[in-house]
This record gives structure tokens, sequence and C-alpha cells, in this order.
């Protein structure tokens, strides 16, 4: 297409110039957030990233005249197929991701390319993009290009929407974040609602003890797969990638900051906030030599006036159509709020991403003040 040539990445040259297109494309945006480069290449390896332990890909680039124009992933999650198509995936069901392009004419290629390859693999329908898993950064930035996203979102150019739906793409699911001033309290009813919970002397909400880190880690997986058993796009997490997560994350895990609801003494919710690294990483060009990594471990020993974000929750399914779940949310909340302020010095949170149709949780969040400042569209297209 108009002299662009794609190629799938082979051997490090390719996959180091898959890395290297994004810093170069988006360059000249100031919101975006150069990732870690070493952080990107164990994404991308098998062996590294247990993702690749239940998932098929092949990377691609895009050249035109020797030079790299753009990049795509074409990849399918095995656990994603056995899922029930209703929920989103489901037999069949593929995706690509990491898009990135300098002009429509990659774009058409690079998408023409990943489908190409994907019916190839069997798959007759595209969710994208996906990067790589649902549970990373799903989606296309559609509301927030003016503000840089927080730990673990994604950012896009604006132009990408026009060239993903001009090539035949439809809306599938919409995804929310809402960003919230903390250091404001809650609105009088939420309040009540927590006095409410203090006086039940069957609800305990407590902090994680990193002590037990790998016990914790077994509570909160086994609540979320329950929780999120139903939505759509669920994909089961497997003991490996809490394993793995958890060792990534460990260094921004605070005790205070991730808390567990018991109903019972039984553990019932959980509730997972992180300080926002990107403030720290965004000035360091995906590099942590000479000098970034001091930075960075400076600031995660002293995570002073830290943006919080909260990438999880959940509420076992026995209890979703219940008040009792709000209850909790609530309680979880405040009681993160109030460590985030007093101990971090906090004061902007964001709560996502949240389904658009998810009425629980848009509740949750309208009546603690918060507003929508991200968009993000997960885009299908039948693979004829």
């Amino acid at each position: 297409m108009d002299d662009v040539q794609l190629s799938p990445v082979s051997g490090k040259a390719d996959l180091d110039a898959f890395i290297d297109v994004a810093y170069r494309l988006n360059a000249s945006d100031p919101n975006w957030v150069p990732p870690l480069r070493a952080e990107v290449a164990e994404l991308l390896t098998p062996g590294r990233n247990p993702f690749h332990e239940h998932a098929t890909m092949q990377l691609f680039l895009a050249r035109r005249g020797g030079q790299v124009t753009g990049r795509i992933s074409a990849h399918y999650d095995h656990l994603a197929l056995t899922q029930p198509p209703e929920q989103g995936m489901g037999p069949g069901t593929g995706n690509w991701g990491l898009f990135e392009a300098a002009d429509e004419a990659t774009a058409r290629a690079l998408i023409s390319g990943a489908e190409e390859w994907l019916r190839g693999e069997g798959m007759t329908r595209v969710l994208a993009p996906i990067s790589l898993s649902i549970w990373e950064e799903p989606g296309l930035l559609t509301l927030g290009h003016d503000h840089p996203p927080m730990v673990m979102m994604g950012h896009n150019s604006p132009l990408y929407r026009k060239w993903i739906e001009g090539a035949g793409y439809t809306v599938a699911k919409k995804l929310l974040t809402y960003e919230l001033d903390v250091s404001k309290q809650f609105p009088p009813l939420v309040q009540r609602i927590v006095q409410s919970g203090e006086r039940n002397d069957r609800i305990r909400v407590r902090k994680v003890n990193l002590k037990r880190f790998h016990e914790e880690a077994a509570i909160i997986l086994a609540i979320l797969n329950d929780a999120w058993a139903d939505n759509w796009g669920f994909v089961p997490i497997t003991e490996s990638e809490v394993a793995y997560i958890g060792k990534k994350l460990k260094p921004l895990v605070r005790e205070d900051l991730i808390r567990i609801a018991e109903l019972d003494g039984e553990p019932v919710a959980f509730m997972m906030t992180l300080p926002d690294l990107n403030p720290v990483i965004s000035g360091l060009n995906g590099k942590l030599l000479p000098f970034g990594w001091a930075k960075l471990l400076w600031w995660l020993r002293h995570p002073t006036n830290a943006q919080m974000r909260v990438p999880l929750m959940g509420v076992l399914k026995k209890l979703q159509s219940s008040r009792l779940a709000s209850q909790l949310a609530f309680m979880m909340i405040e009681y993160i709020r109030r460590d985030a302020v007093a101990k971090y010095g906090s004061k902007r949170g964001e709560i996502g991403w949240i389904l658009d149709d998810n009425q629980g949780m848009i509740a949750i969040a309208d009546a603690i003040d918060s507003t929508v400042n991200r968009e993000y569209l997960i885009y299908e297209k039948p693979l004829a």
C-alpha cells in the first residue's frame, strides 16, 4: 500500500526497531509517557512474560524506503477463546495491538497484515486494539489526549481513531476512567454509609500484609477471578501471571493502599491502589542509565505528592446484587483516600478503567463526585 512494505519481526534488530518506533513517532506529544524500554522488551519476550504461556503472537514492522513507519502485534489468547462469546471474547476472536503508525497508508498496511495473519491462524473476528492482554492496555484513547496517562494506561495519537474506523471497525465497548480530588472528604451520604459499616461487627476492612505477600496475592486472585467472571472481556488470570505481576508491582505496592474486606472472617472484596509512577519516568526516555535508576529508586522509597490510581477492585459475585457490595467499596475507597492524603500527600486520584455499562461501579464513581477524564474504545470487525 503506497510503497509500504510489511514484514514479520525476526531477530534482535527487528525487535529493537519495533520498540524504538514508538519513541520516535510519539516524541512530539508532550502527554505521551515513554515506557522503560527494558519493560517493553520483557513484555514481548516468551519465557519472560507468562502471557505467552497461553497466547500466540506475531509482531510486524512497516517500512517505506527502508525507514520504519509503524508497528503492530497480531495475537490471540487461548484462554480468551474458551470464554462465552456473549462476554466479548470467545472462539475465533483474535486481537491486534501495540499499534503505531506514521500515516494512514502505514496504518492500512499494518491492520490489513494483522488481519491476514489472524485469518491464517483460524480467527474469524478481531477485537482491537488490545496490547497485549485485556489486563494490560486495552482500547484506543479517544478522550483525554490533553493530559498524560497514569501508570499502566495507554496513550495514542488522536489520528488513529479515523484510520481504524476507516478500516471497517465498529465500537464494541467503551472503557472509562474517572478522576477526583482525594484531598476533599466524600459527600455526607458516603460518609454515613462508611460509618454504618464501621458499626457492623461482621465487617472488617484491613490492609494487606506484605510479609504474607504470596498468600495475600492468592486471596486477591480468587476474589478477582470470581468477581469479574461475568464481565465483558473477562479472561482469567493465571497463577503464574499473578506471581509475575506481583513481582513487577511489588516496588509500588504499599500496605495501606491495598485493602481486603472480610465478612464474618471471609475475604469477600478487595481494592488495589498504586501511586502513579509515570511523572517519575516521563523524562527518562525509556532508559534508566546513567542517572534514571537513582531518581526512580529515590521516588519508590519516598513517593511524596503522589497521584493515585485504582486499577482493580472486586466483590464476590454472591454479594454483588446486595447493598453490602457498595458499602464495602465505599469503606475501602475512604480508608485508602485517608492514607493517600495523610501519608503520601495525594491530591488527585483516578479510578478505572470501568466498562461503560457497569452501572454499579459508575454509581459508586458518581457518588464520590468523580468525573470521566479518559475514554478508551475497543473495536471489532468480522474476518470474512
